[in-house]
């Protein structure tokens, strides 16, 4: 099965991706857990330009064409080869952030990114996507503090960086996209505390496989 993480910054993403692999591991499962950009060894090369502070004059287009060649590499080297395999993957952020930030968030046509989307994926659509939801202010107040944290304010904050307004257009736009694909998205409230959400991930997982016509031993 491939479920995919979605958020704005500070959605607990990365935290509910772990917490719902620790789960299925106590269930005998072995996930693979992996994440865009830098889940493969070229988005590995492309994470820092992509998402570096420092590094200003991207243009739009060309922040486009970069994830899209994270995303397409991604695929072919990590996430389809683990899904012929077998296995569960978790995937922090996929096709979904470049609609939601590109599109939504830098006003780049919604056609034009599901058609690159498309392309780059070969046609390969998560069976769920999780996407974690709450108020801008308080995800962008917990992305400062875990980048204080970690030390990756100007490493990994360029997004962070961006205005509130813009924030604001990706949420909505996350928003829109769970609404226009209702059987796909589990919408959950990421402001209860992750264990009480990774939980809801399980059972937005147990439901998906029932639609699927399976079960999660």
């Amino acid at each position: 099965m491939f479920i995919s993480f979605e958020g704005i910054e500070g959605a607990g993403k990365s935290t509910a991706q772990r917490l719902l692999a620790d789960l299925l591991r106590e269930r005998g499962h072995v996930p693979l857990l992996t994440s865009e950009p830098g889940g493969c060894s070229l988005g590995r090369n492309l994470r820092p330009i992509l998402l570096d502070a420092r590094l200003s004059g991207l243009s739009d287009r060309a922040e486009l064409y970069l994830f899209l060649a994270d995303r397409a590499q991604h695929v072919a080297e990590v996430v389809r080869p683990a899904l012929e395999s077998g296995q569960t993957v978790l995937c922090d952020r996929y096709t979904d952030s470049t609609l939601a930030y590109q599109g939504y968030g830098r006003g780049i046509d919604c056609e034009q990114l599901r058609r690159g989307n498309e392309t780059a994926t070969g046609g390969l659509v998560p069976e769920l996507t999780i996407l974690l939801d709450l108020p801008v202010a308080t995800g962008l107040a917990r992305a400062g503090q875990r980048n204080r944290e970690e030390g990756t304010v100007l490493s990994e904050g360029r997004f962070d960086a961006e205005s509130q307004n813009f924030h604001e257009r990706v949420r909505q736009g996350y928003l829109e996209l769970a609404g226009e694909e209702p059987q796909r998205f589990a919408v959950i409230d990421a402001t209860e505390p992750p264990e009480d959400v990774s939980l809801q991930c399980l059972c937005a997982m147990e439901a998906a496989l029932r639609r699927c016509g399976k079960g999660l031993e």
